[in-house]
């Protein structure tokens, strides 16, 4: 902000990116944080991988949006199917953790809210330096999250801090934050669509096979096809939307 001299944003402009910082930080990357202290990292970012899915439903079901061809139906139903498949591996297949079906419903909630910022952000363009309003929305995301820390009592001492979290901490601030959505704004204005998106398919692999080898979580043949399934499903309704011009363009979440 100082060394661009960009100006603060005026009401209708903080009022947006207030409302997209409660979505797509404080619901979206807040929920799904929470969701996994209940459920595998892999099935966690598997449902994230969903939103296309749930921006072309809520399309269909708010925006009476009837530009939907077969191969959008097929993709949807490859993701259901998909996303099942892992669900009933970690649910009904060895020990279940305790507050699983929370952790998936947090889940769902946070993929839910990143579609529903998707929507926002296709159908009201803000006029602002998009690095400028990252940086917003995370400072106003920050202080309503600190503000439900204080409220809910979930808070800890500075001191009980220990150094292996604060490089956790450091980690995300750096990496998970200020580097990787530099890169994910530069990259989506300079890069095609078709290869942006990539990302978004290997991102759940990724976190399943590394969940399995650092952290133990549970991983087998029907939990690697059951992703695989999804992310084609994910896909094929990617493909059918970037065919169809009069859809609306769905933004890859984080």
């Amino acid at each position: 902000m100082l060394y661009k001299k960009l100006p603060l944003p005026g009401a209708k402009q903080f009022g947006m990116l207030f409302i997209l910082s409660l979505l797509m930080f404080v619901g979206a990357n807040g929920l799904s944080t929470w969701s996994l202290q209940y459920i595998p990292t892999g099935l966690s970012s598997l449902i994230g991988a969903l939103y296309p899915l749930s921006v072309v439903i809520i399309e269909m079901i708010f925006f009476k949006n009837r530009n939907v061809t077969p191969l959008t139906f097929a993709g949807l139903l490859l993701g259901i199917l998909g996303i099942g498949i892992v669900f009933y591996e970690n649910a009904f297949h060895g020990v279940r953790p305790a507050g699983f079906l929370l952790g998936v419903l947090l889940s769902f909630i946070a993929m839910l809210a990143w579609s529903a910022g998707t929507l926002i952000i296709a159908r009201n363009r803000v006029p602002m330096n998009p690095y400028y309003a990252t940086g917003w929305q995370m400072l106003i995301s920050a202080a309503v999250m600190f503000g439900f820390a204080m409220v809910s009592n979930n808070t800890i001492p500075l001191g009980a801090i220990s150094s292996t979290s604060w490089l956790a901490i450091a980690h995300l601030v750096i990496f998970g934050s200020l580097i990787t959505f530099a890169a994910f704004i530069y990259s989506m204005k300079k890069l095609p669509p078709a290869l942006f998106s990539l990302y978004a398919y290997f991102n759940p692999l990724v976190a399943i096979v590394t969940a399995g080898l650092l952290l133990k979580e549970k991983m087998n043949l029907n939990i690697l096809w059951g992703a695989i399934i999804t992310l084609l499903g994910v896909f094929l309704v990617n493909y059918s939307i970037r065919s169809n011009k009069n859809q609306v363009t769905v933004e890859p979440e984080q």
